[in-house]
């Protein structure tokens, strides 16, 4: 049997790990999500419910998949011997190959835009830019094209494993996607009118804080770092024995809280800049932002198209470091439990989610694919994250905190004495009350009933 492979360095533990978090949502989700919820009053919560939540939720996924290194199914199997709980992996990979499926459409549009940036299509009044958005998305075949070539970027590097493939890409994807957030935000904060947008992201009303926006930042924290697609879990298993999990949990959730941060500091100050809400929902980066761009950097016409080229780079490779890591989780659950080669088995995800894509994109534009009422897209969004995460969250917290043998998780999580044995009884009590009642919670209010 060939051996696993495994990352070769901390930084790409902590890029390649936390790249599965950031993507479109820290860039498009969290912007809006924060303009609805009463700007700063809504990120404190948010921080608070990354320490309460995210990083208990993360140590726990790394726990079950470092201490059994092989993929999400086998792991939980592994751990429960071959009780139903092995079912809680196999929850997880179906998850994350439907999130692929319909993610690459979205990322597909993303990759469009960057194209029409480049070569400088998207000029126009609101109506020019409403309408093209229309247009392209209801087209029968340019988004599909656009789907499917996402989902083969994301195979070609897949395919050349851990350590050449994943790790290597994640060095030179998240960098840059640091670089031009950085860049972008300057650009942005420097706009007549601009700080009006920065008090709204760093002041906090504390008058807007209720239990509403307490949480939609529990859910946002939830989803923003990936818990219970089995993503962590199979990273995990390819990392050493040496890694302190609790200090790359906090290092990942520090980066990705970072980046959703620096999104709010790029798209407020624009859009406050020319008198623009930026709590628009899904149609923020394809109808709000290009005419914010345009109106804010319209006297200097050059600079707002190297603005526009540069934010769509961002985009997609955010997209990109996402996609990788929900192609992986599938990808090692065939090489490993089908005996299939790592090319083969990779062949076999990216079929499967391409088949999604094209449906999802159909049922958006050229045809009236249905499923209970909704688009098959929004169908797929609303089970996935309605449903399918707060339910593999849940179980993989009930998992370790109460099923695993205690010794197991001492062990993991202090790597055998020798780390965080100060923090242990703290991280035991979040797994096991904290976390729950939080994903409940959670659950609950994205189901209405909260």
């Amino acid at each position: 049997m060939t051996e696993r492979g495994n990352f070769g360095s901390k930084l790409g533990i902590v890029l390649a790990t936390a790249g599965s978090a950031v993507g479109l949502g820290n860039i498009w989700r969290f912007p809006y999500m924060t303009g609805q919820n009463g700007g700063a009053a809504f990120l404190l919560m948010y921080v608070a419910c990354i320490l309460l939540l995210g990083v208990p939720g993360m140590v726990s996924e790394f726990i079950v998949g470092r201490h059994a290194q092989t993929n999400a199914a086998r792991a939980y199997d592994k751990l429960s011997d071959g009780r139903p709980w092995r079912y809680v992996g196999y929850l997880g990979i179906m998850t994350s190959t439907i999130i692929l499926g319909f993610y690459a459409v979205v990322a597909g549009w993303c990759l469009q835009y960057l194209y029409v940036s480049l070569t400088g299509q998207m000029q126009g009044d609101s109506h020019y830019v409403q309408q093209y958005f229309a247009d392209f998305s209801g087209n029968m075949w340019q988004p599909v094209v656009c789907g499917l070539l996402f989902i083969l970027m994301t195979h070609l590097i897949v395919v050349r494993g851990v350590r050449k493939g994943i790790e290597r890409a994640s060095k030179w994807l998240m960098p840059i996607l640091l670089v031009l957030l950085v860049v972008l935000v300057v650009a942005s904060c420097s706009l007549p009118g601009a700080i009006e947008g920065v008090k709204f992201l760093l002041q906090p009303d504390f008058s807007k804080l209720n239990s509403h926006v307490l949480l939609e930042a529990l859910g946002q924290a939830f989803f923003s770092l990936s818990l219970g697609t089995a993503c962590l879990c199979t990273y995990a298993s390819y990392f050493s024995k040496t890694t302190n999990l609790l200090g790359s949990a906090g290092q990942i959730a520090l980066l990705d809280t970072l980046i959703a941060l620096l999104s709010g500091l790029l798209i407020f100050p624009a859009a406050a800049s020319v008198g623009i809400s930026a709590d628009s929902g899904p149609s923020l980066i394809f109808i709000t932002l290009p005419n914010v761009f345009q109106q804010a950097f319209g006297s200097v016409p050059a600079i707002g198209y190297v603005v526009s080229v540069m934010f769509y780079a961002l985009l997609v490779f955010a997209a990109l470091t996402s996609t990788i890591s929900m192609h992986e989780i599938g990808t090692a659950f065939f090489t490993e439990e089908l005996h299939l080669p790592r090319r083969r088995a990779a062949w076999v995800v990216t079929i499967a989610a391409a088949v999604l894509c094209l449906l999802c994109s159909w049922s958006v534009g050229a045809l009236d694919i249905q499923v209970m009422g909704l688009t098959l897209m929004d169908f797929c969004d609303q089970l996935t994250a309605n449903i399918l995460l707060p339910l593999g969250g849940m179980m993989a917290c009930l998992f370790v905190g109460w099923y695993i043998p205690h010794q197991v998780v001492h062990d993991e999580f202090t790597n055998n004495g020798r780390k965080n044995l100060a923090y242990y009884r703290i991280y035991l009590f979040a797994v096991r009350y904290v976390c729950p009642v939080c994903i409940i919670l959670v659950f609950l209010h994205q189901l209405g009933v909260l």
